[in-house]
């Protein structure tokens, strides 16, 4: 039997990864998790890992996407949320989009039947003085818990605010004037457009400017995270943003209008296994309930839209790492204490996966071998994103999902056409021997 236990806070993506990847290691590990007796404003179910959305796990191509190639180093080291969205994958082109719901049953009847691991619903509102322990609650950590961290750290909470985007049921999509089709054609006509004129565009673009808005309350004061916008706050930075972001209509031939390319488009993702519920890309919105009914039914193909689920807004809460963590995700102040998904600055589902990933292996490391490991080299995605968290600038400090500008450049001269694929390769043969070594 182990004589090791470790704490873990936040059953989310993190925290059910590095439960499992200690668990695995033969340590217990007592997981705790709020839900259902107490939600976050973005989770509706009590289930570990649940996902906003079927692409939440966004591109899966590792030699030319920083994030696909993060997917494959996950991969190389047996990950548990790679494994539930591949067992899960719906279809989404080049994208790794999966089924939300059987995603995150798949992970809790993982993480119940696990013996070293016991899941503890309640809340945790105060951090433990000597206990090893793992935060990881996330960007929507409890007042009373994100309170405490505060005091512990020594400085102001930061905060920004991120959405959801609408999801709407296939049924109710009129395809007389909807159609499927990928961008370029790539992978397949996975994803349904609905397109817009420039008359059209532009009436929809005024809706947006005038509609009611969800108000922050008196003491918030809205930042936003510049990868995930609210579609009304990019339509107010002027006439052509949105044409020229999630509505730009590059790459799609319209069949109804005789193959022409329209003047922009609304795509929709598709979101469960069933293909029953579709997503609004890039709508994610903070506007009232009524007026996303009343405005996105303006869009050609949607006028008798059904909403399985409507946007909202809520608050997301990060420390600022390169200032209170160390290179192992350790709080520089509480040393027992690691630290690990969006909490701590990440963005992104996988990145926050891969973030409970590398604080697992370190702990496990530091309890079987009595000192932590060198973390993953620069070169490879995990060491990269590592290093934005725990070494980036402190004064400009933001949340970051992982991309090659935070990848050393190569050494050789390459084409530019080659050199993500080259970084990609060299990531993967550094990862591999850093797993062999560590």
């Amino acid at each position: 039997m182990s004589a090791f236990r470790v704490s873990i806070i936040g059953a989310g993506l993190a925290g059910s990864e590095a439960a499992w990847q200690l668990a695995c290691r033969d340590i217990k590990v007592d997981l705790y998790e709020m839900r259902p007796h107490r939600y976050s404003p973005a989770h509706q179910t009590d289930r570990c890992a649940e996902l906003v959305c079927s692409n939440s796990l966004r591109a899966d191509d590792w030699q030319h996407n920083a994030v696909g190639l993060l997917h494959q180093e996950m991969r190389l080291l047996d990950s548990l949320i790679l494994s539930a969205a591949d067992a899960n994958r719906t279809p989404a082109g080049g994208a790794l989009a999966t089924d939300r719901q059987e995603f995150s049953s798949w992970i809790t009847d993982k993480i119940t039947n696990h013996p070293n691991i016991t899941l503890i619903r309640e809340e945790r509102t105060a951090i433990p003085e000597h206990d090893l322990t793992l935060i990881a609650t996330g960007p929507l950590t409890s007042d009373a818990l994100a309170n405490q961290l505060e005091a512990l750290v020594g400085s102001d909470r930061l905060y920004f605010y991120d959405s959801l985007a609408p999801i709407v049921h296939l049924e109710s999509i009129d395809f007389s004037k909807a159609f499927r089709q990928s961008r370029y054609d790539k992978g397949g006509a996975d994803y349904i457009n609905c397109p817009l004129d420039e008359v059209q565009y532009r009436t929809f673009i005024e809706a947006l400017n005038t509609a009611e808005q969800v108000p922050c309350r008196p003491f918030e004061k809205p930042v936003y995270f510049e990868g995930c916008l609210p579609i009304e706050v990019m339509a107010a930075r002027g006439p052509e943003t949105l044409r020229f972001g999630p509505m730009k209509p590059v790459g799609l031939n319209n069949p109804h209008q005789g193959g022409a390319t329209p003047y922009a488009v609304l795509q929709l993702r598709q979101d469960n296994q069933l293909g029953t519920l579709w997503n609004l890309v890039g709508f994610q919105t903070k506007l009232t309930w009524p007026e996303q009914k009343r405005i996105f039914r303006t869009i050609p193909g949607l006028e008798n839209a059904e909403f399985a689920r409507l946007g909202a807004i809520h608050r997301n809460t990060y420390i600022n790492g390169p200032s209170v963590l160390d290179s192992h995700l350790r709080l520089k102040t509480r040393p027992t204490i690691f630290m690990a998904g969006q909490i701590t600055g990440v963005e992104g589902y996988v990145e926050s996966a891969a973030s409970g990933l590398m604080s697992a292996l370190f702990i496990a490391h530091l309890l079987q071998h009595d000192r932590l490991p060198e973390p993953p080299p620069a070169e490879t995605a995990h060491g990269a994103l590592l290093r934005h968290v725990t070494q980036g600038d402190p004064t400009h400090f933001q949340p970051m999902n992982v991309n090659f500008g935070l990848f050393p450049p190569l050494t050789e001269r390459c084409r530019k056409v080659d050199r993500k694929p080259m970084m990609a390769k060299r990531a993967l043969e550094a990862l591999e021997i850093w797993k062999n070594n560590t």
